[in-house]
C-alpha cells in the first residue's frame, strides 16, 4: 500500500521542492520507501509500504525502454496469473511485485489493463514519448485519487493533501461539497471540500494529454435481479466466491491479521481465512467495557471457536479522545462525519503494532441489506398513509420524551424515524444515515438553497427504477454511501498508521453476483442478509447470527455533553464560526446550548461540525460569507419543525 502524488509542469518551472513535500505529506501511508521520476514535463512521487516482493517492489518502476512510469497504491490479487499471460506473450519482468505486471498490462492492452484487475488500486502511468498521463481507480473506490486541472496543468495525488502541498492550489471551501456533507455526513464523489479538486470516480479511468482531460469508465455497477435464483443456490455460489476471494486477500508477504466486532460480516470473513491457512490468526477488536452496545462477549466467542491469537483495546472516556479527534483532523484529508472513524482509529492504531494487513468485513451491508434504513424505507411507505398533521402532533408530543445518552437510543430512533417520514422518500432514506435537514440547513446557512441528494438519484442508470425498491437503494449506497464514507474512513483511519486494510466482500465478482439477486434473497420482513444468514448457519455461532446490527459508533450524545465538551466548546466558538466565512454563528451555538441542555439529541450532527471546524482551521480553508436566512426560526427542536 502506498501515496501517491504527480504535477505536470508544461508552462511552469519544475520546483523540485514540490513533488518532494507532496509526497512527504503522505509519509503515514508509505513509511518504508519514498521514490520520484522527474521530467521536463512531469514530476511524480511515491511513498511505500511493502507488502509484496519487499526487496524489489521500490517505485516508480520504469518500463525496459525507458518510457513508461508507474506510480502504484494499491494490491492487485490476480498478479501472477496475469504475469504468466504477459509472459506468454513475451514480456519480462525484473522484479516480483504486482506493480510491474500494471506496467506490463498496460504496456499490452493500455486502458484495457484496468478490467483485467482484481484489487484496489489508484495508479498513475506516464509516457514519456506521448506525453501522456492515465491514472485508474479500482471498481468499487476502495483507494483514493484526487485531481486538479488547473490552467492547463494536471495535479494529482493519494489524499487532498498531497495536492494543497503545490503553492498554486487555492484552499477555498466548495459550497457544493459542504451542502453534501451536512446533508449526507460525506461528499459524494466526484465532489470534494475544496473548490477546484475532484475525485476521480471508481471503476474510470483519466487521460490527461497536453493539457486536456477525458475520462472514461472501464466498469458499471449494474442491478440486473435474476428471479431464478433460490435460497439454496444462491448461499451456494456465494460460498464459492468467498472461497476465492479469501484466499486471494491473504496474499501478503508481510504479518496479516483479521477485524473482528462479533457481527455476522467480520466472523464470515474469519471462518474463510481461517480455512484458507494452517497458520493462527490474528484477530483485533474495539470494546466498549461496561456499556450496554458493548460487543465484546460477540467477538470473543467467535476468536475462541477459530482459536486466534485475539487482541482487543477498551474505547472509553479515560482515554485521550479530544488528542486523538484533533491528530484525525490531518489525517482525515476531508473530515469524517461519520462517527465510527474514532474507533476505526484505535482498531488501526493497535492493529498496527502486530500486523501490516487486516482484512475486514466492509460492505457486506451494503451488498446484502444490512442496514435498518431498509427496513425504515419499507415502514415510512405504510406511515406515509397517516397524514403528516398528526406526524407532526406525535413529535411535538415526544418532546417531553426525556433524551437518552445511549449510543443509538429507542428515543432517538423514533424520533430520528418520524423525522424522516415528513421527508421524500429518497431524502428520508438519506436522512436516516445523515446529518442535517433541509430546515436545519437553511437555518444557519443561508446560502444552501437546496440538498443536492435528489440530483444524485437522478444520476442512478435507468435500470434503477426497476430493480425494486430496496434494490434501487442498495445501488445508491454502493455508489455513494459505501465508497464515500466506509470506505473513505476505513482509508483514512488506517493508513493514519500505515496498516493496510483489505475487504473481501468487495471483490466485484461478489459484488456483480450480490446486484443479480432479487430483493427477497437479502431482506425478508424483519429478516437481513439473508443469503449470508443461510450460509452462514451452522458454521457461526447461533448469537452471532442472531444478533441485531450493531453500528460501529461512539456513544457521540454522551461523549460531546461530557469528555469531548471541552473540545466542542474550543472548538465551535462565535470566532471560529466567523472566521470560517460560510455559517451564521448563533444558529451553530444554538445547536450546541440545545444538546448540552438535553433538549434534544445532536450528538452525530454536532460531530459532523466538530471534526469539519477543526479540518477547517488545520487547512486553512475558507468560505464565502453566510447569507441570512429568510426566518430567524429555531429548527433545533426537530429537524423538521
Amino acid at each position: 500500500m502506498c501515496g501517491i502524488a504527480g504535477f505536470t509542469h508544461r508552462s511552469l518551472k519544475s520546483d523540485r521542492d514540490r513533488i518532494h513535500r507532496a509526497t512527504a505529506s503522505l509519509a503515514h501511508r508509505g513509511p518504508d520507501q519514498q521514490g520520484f521520476y522527474e521530467s521536463d514535463a512531469i514530476s511524480l512521487g511515491v511513498a511505500r509500504l511493502r507488502i509484496i516482493d519487499l526487496e524489489g517492489g521500490d517505485q516508480p518502476i520504469i518500463s525496459a525502454d525507458q518510457d513508461t512510469v508507474i506510480v502504484f497504491n494499491g494490491e492487485i490479487y490476480n498478479y501472477r496469473e496475469l504475469r504468466r499471460e504477459l509472459e506468454c506473450l513475451g514480456h519480462g519482468f525484473r522484479t516480483r511485485s504486482d506493480t510491474e505486471v500494471v506496467l506490463e498490462a498496460f504496456g499490452e492492452w493500455d486502458t484495457g489493463c484496468f478490467s483485467r484487475l482484481r484489487g484496489m488500486f489508484g495508479v498513475a502511468l506516464w509516457s514519456e514519448s506521448r506525453q501522456r498521463l492515465v491514472l485508474a481507480r479500482d471498481r468499487l473506490g476502495i483507494k483514493p485519487l484526487y485531481y486538479h486541472l488547473r490552467g492547463g496543468e494536471f495535479y494529482f495525488g493519494s489524499e487532498l493533501k498531497a495536492i494543497l502541498a503545490h503553492p498554486e492550489v487555492e484552499r477555498r471551501l466548495d459550497l457544493g461539497g459542504l451542502n453534501y456533507f451536512l446533508s449526507l455526513n460525506y461528499v459524494p464523489c466526484p465532489h470534494t471540500l475544496v473548490d477546484g479538486i475532484r475525485k476521480l470516480p471508481p471503476g474510470c479511468w483519466l487521460e490527461w494529454r497536453q493539457g486536456q482531460m477525458h475520462t472514461e469508465p472501464y466498469w458499471r455497477l449494474q442491478f440486473e435481479p435474476d428471479r431464478a435464483w433460490t435460497l439454496p443456490a444462491a448461499a451456494e455460489e456465494l460460498d464459492r466466491l468467498l472461497k476465492e476471494a479469501v484466499r486471494e486477500h491473504l496474499l501478503s508477504d508481510v504479518p496479516l491479521g483479521v477485524w473482528s466486532s462479533g457481527g455476522i460480516d467480520s466472523s464470515t470473513i474469519l471462518h474463510y481465512a481461517a480455512a484458507a491457512t494452517s497458520a493462527r490468526l490474528k484477530t483485533f477488536s474495539v470494546s466498549f467495557a461496561g456499556r450496554s452496545f458493548d460487543e465484546s462477549r460477540y467477538f470473543r466467542e467467535v476468536a475462541a471457536r477459530y482459536g486466534t491469537e485475539h487482541h482487543e483495546a477498551d474505547l472509553n472516556p479515560s482515554q485521550d479522545l479530544a488528542g486523538a479527534v484533533e491528530e484525525m483532523a490531518y489525517y482525515s484529508d476531508e473530515p469524517s462525519a461519520d462517527a465510527g472513524a474514532l474507533p476505526v482509529w484505535f482498531l488501526s492504531r493497535m492493529s498496527r503494532e502486530h500486523v501490516t494487513v487486516a482484512l475486514s468485513g466492509e460492505g457486506a451491508d451494503e451488498l446484502f441489506g444490512g442496514y435498518v434504513t431498509y427496513r425504515a424505507d419499507r415502514l415510512a411507505r405504510y406511515l406515509a398513509l397517516v397524514p403528516a398533521p398528526l406526524r407532526r402532533l406525535a413529535l411535538k408530543a415526544l418532546r417531553w420524551w426525556p433524551v437518552s445518552d445511549d449510543k443509538v437510543s429507542l428515543e432517538y430512533k423514533v424520533k430520528r424515524f418520524l423525522e424522516g417520514s415528513l421527508l421524500p422518500p429518497d431524502e428520508a432514506h438519506c436522512y436516516w444515515n445523515g446529518a442535517f435537514s433541509p430546515a436545519q440547513k437553511r437555518g444557519f446557512h443561508g446560502a444552501v438553497e437546496c440538498n443536492g441528494i435528489g440530483d444524485l438519484f437522478r444520476a442512478l442508470p435507468a435500470g434503477a427504477e426497476r430493480c425494486g425498491r430496496v434494490n434501487r437503494y442498495l445501488w445508491f449506497d454502493q455508489l455513494y454511501y459505501l465508497p464515500d464514507d466506509i470506505l473513505y474512513k476505513c482509508d483514512r483511519m488506517s493508513m493514519a498508521h500505515s496498516l493496510e486494510v483489505r475487504p473481501p466482500f468487495l471483490d466485484h465478482r461478489i459484488v456483480e453476483f450480490a446486484s443479480a439477486l432479487p430483493e427477497g434473497l437479502k431482506i425478508r420482513g424483519r429478516r437481513h442478509k439473508l443469503v449470508l444468514r443461510e450460509l452462514m448457519r451452522g458454521k457461526l455461532p447461533e448469537a452471532v447470527l442472531r444478533r441485531k446490527k450493531e453500528g460501529f459508533d461512539i456513544p457521540a450524545h454522551e461523549w460531546l455533553r461530557g469528555v469531548l465538551k471541552p473540545l466542542l466548546l474550543d472548538t465551535l466558538t462565535e470566532d471560529a464560526i466567523r472566521r470560517a466565512g460560510v455559517f451564521l454563528a448563533e444558529p451553530l451555538l444554538e445547536a450546541v446550548r440545545a444538546h448540552l441542555e438535553r433538549r434534544v439529541n445532536l450528538g452525530f450532527q454536532l460531530w459532523g461540525l466538530l471534526v469539519l471546524f477543526l479540518w477547517m482551521e488545520r487547512w486553512k480553508i475558507r468560505g464565502v460569507p453566510a447569507a441570512r436566512p429568510e426566518t430567524g426560526e429555531s429548527a433545533w427542536a426537530f429537524a423538521t419543525s
